[in-house]
């Protein structure tokens, strides 16, 4: 869809988006190379001790229509919804493409989510079928939500109980399946993006989301695919930036996916990673790169064919953003978006769109601008919000159950991202914050509402508030501020047990890192805890902090 050209002008000048009014997933990431190219390698999974494993797309044409048949059986069909809760993995992309061929919702789910984090999103979401493993299984039991939609249970380790095992219920089905013929506007997936008051919401994507994210992954990683190209990214495939500025392009243009067995991203094992299996194009959360710029001579050590490196999910700064050449040969192309609306803002130092400290310019296709309040766009060198404008292939369709948070997205046509941001006369965008309350830790958008009920939940605590303390490695760690109930006593033990609380019930990335205890929590007077207190707090302390060092 992005043809070479010499400018960026050039580029956006040239630019129409194609009529696809049929348009399924399923159907352009991997029946068409099952058809064309069936022993073309898909996914390269690679372990340090036993080398690299190819799955082909004849393979996940295969096991796709296997797992789609057999969840028919089970009565699964167009619009319903179908969860995994599984790490990078081939079946993994099994499930999608099953579901995407019943034209049923896929909802992703991450594997580091506790027992309430993933009770609320299939309680919230009336997901019939689950695929996961034995971890995510032993989380099932914990949860202590009924969850009456929850029909079909596959455990990819094997049966257990009543939970059915995915390889026998593959072997057992029909071997072909013939996949609807989707609207490019029928809801593809379902991912859960935090706000700052109230539970997570549903963002629901259409089949077409992808086709608008194949310009921003051609502009960013410069006109894929090369003959050679190999694509990864340590982002869980659960999360907007893994799936869909990763995953799903790199398989519409017929480029295999390498991935690793490690969860816990580990900066040496990730060049390691990326020499050994030569991966070309990388996409990479700031915090990776900021973790991967403290390993030693990695040009020296470790034998890289980077092409591109691509980052999103939080500001990657003027700071990495200078030292990306020493740590990988070249400069790193930021991009921008939000789970409701992604890849609309990035960079391409190819085309001379690299700025340090800039975000980018809108990708070809998207018109995005800088407006005030009433949607009207804001002078160059005046902060504003970032916009979008509609129609918009990338744009979600709607927050699942919640019409009225749909309407409040938008002002007119522009929906509103809530993020700062100024304009510069050349036309680049530079983020400055969000105007709300989210916490963005290494990449991972944090509701503090969440996490505030989970840490009322505990037996000590009365109530909390959570804000995001400046970070210089994570951007920001969650903090909270916890009132403990009469007669409880504060201590760094009960600090822990509440830690590791959290942790256990919603996920390695939300539990707070740090927890001060408070006599009590100011509030509004409808209810709600009034953050901006304790956020003046954290940035004492950051300033304080910083004058020691």
């Amino acid at each position: 869809m992005l043809d070479c050209a010499d400018t960026y002008e050039a580029l956006t000048t040239g630019f129409r988006w194609p009529a696809a009014k049929r348009f399924n997933i399923a159907t352009v990431c991997c029946e068409r190379w099952a058809a064309t190219f069936p022993n073309r390698a898909a996914l390269l999974r690679w372990d340090p001790h036993t080398g690299m494993e190819a799955t082909t797309f004849a393979t996940l044409k295969r096991e796709s229509d296997r797992l789609a048949s057999a969840l028919r059986q089970r009565g699964v069909g167009r619009g319903d919804r179908v969860a995994v809760l599984l790490p990078q993995s081939r079946e993994t992309v099994v499930v999608h493409f099953a579901a995407y061929k019943l034209g049923a919702i896929i909802v992703p789910l991450a594997a580091l989510f506790g027992s309430d984090a993933l009770g609320y999103r299939l309680a919230d979401s009336g997901s019939c079928a689950l695929i996961t493993d034995t971890a995510g299984v032993n989380r099932l039991a914990e949860i202590g939500t009924v969850l009456p939609s929850l029909e079909t249970v596959l455990c990819v380790d094997g049966p257990a109980d009543s939970v059915e095992g995915y390889q026998q219920v593959l072997e057992s089905a029909p071997e072909v399946f013939a996949a609807v013929s989707a609207s490019s506007d029928d809801p593809a997936m379902m991912i859960y993006t935090s706000g700052t008051t109230g539970p997570p919401k549903g963002a629901l994507l259409a089949h077409r989301v992808l086709l608008g994210h194949l310009p921003g992954f051609a502009f960013s990683h410069e006109f894929p695919p090369q003959s050679n190209a190999r694509v990864w990214t340590p982002s869980d495939w659960a999360w907007a930036g893994g799936l869909l500025n990763a995953l799903l392009p790199a398989l519409f243009y017929g480029l295999p996916v390498v991935f690793g067995p490690f969860r816990r991203f580990d900066p040496e094992a990730a060049f390691a990673l990326i020499a050994e299996t030569e991966v070309t194009n990388a996409f990479l959360p700031p915090t990776a790169i900021k973790l991967m710029g403290e390993v030693a001579r990695p040009l020296e050590r470790f034998d890289l064919d980077l092409k591109t490196v691509a980052a999103a999910g939080e500001a990657l700064g003027r700071s990495a953003y200078d030292r990306a050449p020493k740590i990988f040969g070249r400069h790193v192309n930021e991009f921008y978006g939000q789970t409701e609306c992604n890849y609309v803002l990035g960079s391409s130092a190819a085309l001379g769109v690299s700025r340090a400290g800039a975000t980018g310019k809108p990708i070809p296709g998207h018109i995005v601008a800088v407006v005030g309040p009433d949607g009207e766009s804001v002078p160059s060198g005046e902060p504003g919000e970032i916009a979008v404008r509609r129609p918009d292939p990338s744009m979600f369709l709607e927050y699942w159950g919640d019409p009225e948070a749909t309407r409040g997205k938008f002002v007119g046509d522009w929906m509103m991202t809530g993020d700062q941001a100024v304009s510069d006369s050349d036309g680049f965008i530079h983020f400055i914050g969000r105007r709300d309350d989210i916490i963005t830790s290494s990449g991972y958008r944090i509701g503090p509402s969440e996490v505030e009920d989970c840490l009322a939940a505990h037996p000590s605590v009365m109530m909390a508030a959570v804000v995001g303390k400046p970070d210089a490695t994570r951007t920001q760690i969650v903090k909270a501020f916890v009132s403990l109930k009469s007669g409880i006593e504060p201590s760094e033990m009960l600090a822990e047990e509440i830690r590791l609380f959290v942790r256990a019930r919603l996920s390695a990335a939300e539990y707070p890192r740090e927890i001060t205890f408070v006599d009590s929590i100011p509030m509004t007077t409808s209810g709600k805890v009034i953050r901006r207190a304790f956020r003046d707090v954290v940035q004492r302390e950051s300033a304080e902090d910083g004058s020691q060092h």
